[in-house]
């Protein structure tokens, strides 16, 4: 159902551009977000899940603040992935959302009004009594609330990863508020990666070092979400390694969360590396179905009066497995097209509205967890995958994850180019074999990492990125290309690999 841009949606995306400014705006908004606003809801919907989270993560009190205004209510704000949205990005926009991100840390610190300011703390939503608790993360749950309790001696690191959207920053949020209301003698600080990163940043340019270290290392539990974010900053990660040892040399908490095992979180000092997986490191896993029912049922009473009868909840639980968010959007785009079309929420109704976002929904979920395991394994992000930027480490990366789009998913070729930055299906035709003929070849790749040159077979780091997401290693079913020689292939120089012409397979580029 097509659901038109009312009056209030525009004056939201107009308040925005004033709130934001219009470079953030344009970056983020402009194009390629849908808003649409319902019953008291508002679904902010972006074209993949990277965008989608970094709205949500930054972007989300100034959405909820300037729907308020706009229509004098409390307004709750929800996000989701909305596919049909991918048409709209185009490469411009893709580069600048990764220069955006690349120079995050120097807006902050010229927004900062004086000097030593800290960065501003996100409200913590999560709470531990709103967790659905089961097999996937029953052991994340009880490790981290007993630190809450003050009884987890033994755990002074904890590390927390898994898939993006299955709760592992709503566990760190509960971490932080239950601290704050249960042990007010507790000194605890939770930040993301990119404020410890910000922090650091504004300490050295301020001349503040030993109030920022004096801040950190003297805590008893430190939070940091995203960790990964310090993937290939050398010197912030050489800031954290000390604030590490210090609050482990007091017998105090270190909790961290990533969207990757410590080990294959490229760009990453081997120090810390080491550190983290002496400690409790701990998967979050994908929610069984009972899970998944259990968690649409709280999200349904918080979200609509209108009961949800059982076999819509089961409809979507059986249908959507791979995280909670899309088990989330999925319901309220439910609730809000029975809202508009003033139809009961029935089985049949659920078919209707949501057939075509399940159909793309399931379509795009492998891309985009391979886009992110592989731009972390590289210390990318997503967004780098993404842009037109040619340096032979974005190109090995992206043309890693072309091909393991193509291995494990149901893609074409045109439909991976669409959603990889709007390349051309004969680039992902051209990456899939230069990547099978380095397999059959045994090559090897040599890297800059912040420990130095790092070389590694092309084959143990797809079969590493593999087992991050599950699936079993294998060499390739249809090989392209007869072996050439294994050599070592640099990655530290630009190369311009879409201008190379498809009918030269034997080219030894690493895109």
């Amino acid at each position: 159902m097509y659901l038109p841009r009312t009056d209030a949606v525009s004056q939201i995306l107009a308040k925005l551009e004033q709130r934001l400014g219009p470079q953030r705006y344009k970056v983020w908004f402009k194009n390629s977000t849908q808003l649409i606003l319902a019953d008291g809801h508002l679904r902010v919907s972006a074209p993949n899940a990277f965008i989608c989270g970094w709205i949500e993560r930054h972007f989300a009190e100034t959405i909820a603040a300037v729907a308020q205004e706009v229509t004098g209510r409390e307004i709750q704000v929800s996000f989701a992935v909305e596919t049909k949205l991918l048409h709209s990005l185009r490469k411009r926009q893709l580069d600048s959302q990764a220069e955006f991100i690349a120079k995050n840390s120097e807006r902050v610190v010229r927004e900062c009004r004086r000097q030593g300011q800290p960065i501003p703390a996100r409200k913590l939503r999560g709470r531990f009594a709103d967790l659905v608790v089961g097999p996937a993360n029953r052991l994340a749950v009880s490790v981290v609330r007993s630190i809450s309790e003050g009884t987890a001696n033994a755990c002074g690191c904890v590390f927390v990863h898994g898939a993006s959207g299955l709760g592992k920053t709503h566990l760190l949020h509960a971490l932080a508020n239950e601290l704050n209301e249960k042990r007010p003698d507790c000194r605890w600080a939770y930040l993301t990666g990119d404020e410890f990163t910000n922090a650091y940043v504004l300490a050295v340019r301020s001349n503040n070092m030993e109030a920022f270290r004096q801040r950190y290392r003297n805590l008893d539990v430190l939070i940091v979400d995203d960790v990964h974010f310090l993937a290939s900053k050398k010197a912030t990660q050489e800031e954290f390694l000390h604030t590490f040892n210090a609050i482990d040399a007091a017998r105090k908490h270190v909790v961290l969360a990533s969207d990757a095992h410590p080990k294959l979180i490229g760009q990453f000092n081997d120090q810390l590396v080491s550190r983290f997986v002496a400690g409790m490191v701990v998967r979050v896993e994908v929610p069984d179905f009972d899970m998944r029912c259990e968690i649409l049922r709280r999200r349904a009473a918080a979200i609509t009066p209108k009961p949800v009868p059982e076999d819509v909840i089961a409809y979507i639980a059986q249908n959507l497995s791979a995280n909670v968010r899309e088990l989330e959007g999925a319901l309220l785009k439910l609730v809000m097209y029975s809202t508009v079309s003033h139809q009961p929420l029935t089985l049949s109704l659920a078919r209707q509205a949501l057939s075509e976002h399940l159909h793309r929904t399931q379509r795009v979920l492998g891309l985009e967890e391979i886009d992110q395991t592989v731009a972390m394994y590289f210390g990318l992000t997503p967004a780098d995958l993404h842009t037109s930027r040619k340096t032979r480490t974005i190109a090995l990366a992206r043309g890693i994850a072309m091909y393991l789009a193509r291995k494990h998913t149901d893609m074409s070729f045109p439909e991976i180019g669409r959603s990889m930055g709007n390349k051309n299906h004969s680039t992902v035709i051209l990456a899939n074999r230069r990547i099978e003929q380095m397999i059959q070849a045994d090559e090897v790749a040599r890297r800059q990492t912040p420990a130095g040159i790092q070389e590694e077979k092309i084959s143990d780091i797809i079969a590493k990125i593999e087992k991050q997401l599950g699936k079993t290693p294998s060499t390739p079913e249809r090989p392209e290309a007869q072996p050439v020689g294994g050599r070592l292939t640099f990655v530290d120089a630009p190369v311009d690999h879409e201008a190379a012409p498809a009918h030269r397979p034997s080219a030894r580029a690493v895109g």
